[in-house]
């Protein structure tokens, strides 16, 4: 879809991407070093998104902002259950969110991230079965980045590791393929369920569906940045 466009302007630093690693990472290391009993689960809590019906009414809706619920919403992408979760979370974040963040640039990357999570912990918080669930984790956000990564490189590639006997290949695949595999496949897990463990997987499809729409919407201003930077 877009075009690198050799320039003589000097090359913008890209600082979204490691300011929202370094900063979910220092979240998680202050949970891990909480030592009173119950006060990682008390963080989760108050940090967290809590699942269940939207606000019926414009009270209920002003009450859930001014009683600072609804900054949940976002405080919640920065919250993470465990290690495997956070790490998994980080390095598909910068994977995707580096080249993402040099074509969008960083404060329309990070109104991506910030926007397209809150959006997609909203949808879980909404859409899941089971009420009073703690939604945490910045799985939305980072879906809402693979989609507009699809979006602004259809013809990138990806490599991957593949098992062939007893060793371990490394290939090439188009981008495209993959990501609509992963798509599918939260698609196909959102309607199964918790049989695949207690993962919010409509907050994965929102936001990889607001990412696509986001970077096409965009398209033209990211376009006028490429040009202009060459970045």
């Amino acid at each position: 879809m877009f075009v690198n466009v050799p320039s003589r302007h000097r090359r913008v630093l890209r600082w979204a991407t490691p300011l929202l690693v370094l900063l979910t990472m220092t979240v998680f290391v202050w949970l891990v070093t909480l030592q009173q009993p119950g006060a990682h689960n008390a963080a989760l809590l108050r940090w967290g998104t809590v699942s269940g019906a939207l606000p019926a009414s414009f009270q209920q809706w002003y009450e859930a902002v001014h009683g600072g619920r609804a900054v949940s919403l976002v405080s919640a992408l920065f919250v993470h259950a465990g290690w495997v979760h956070v790490l998994g979370n980080m390095l598909f974040l910068m994977i995707f969110g580096l080249p993402s963040e040099r074509a969008m640039g960083s404060w329309r990357f990070l109104l991506l991230f910030m926007l397209g999570g809150a959006l997609s912990n909203l949808a879980a918080a909404a859409l899941m079965d089971s009420p009073n669930r703690i939604i945490v984790g910045a799985s939305g956000a980072v879906s809402a980045v693979i989609g507009a990564y699809v979006a602004l490189f259809p013809r990138a590639s990806l490599g991957v590791v593949l098992p062939l006997g007893l060793y371990l290949q490394f290939v090439r695949a188009p981008a495209l393929v993959l990501i609509g595999i992963w798509a599918l496949l939260q698609g196909l897990f959102t309607f199964v369920g918790p049989a695949f463990g207690a993962v919010a997987w409509w907050a994965h499809l929102s936001g990889f569906a607001f990412g696509v729409v986001y970077a096409l919407v965009s398209r033209r201003s990211i376009a006028r940045r490429l040009r202009r930077f060459g970045d």
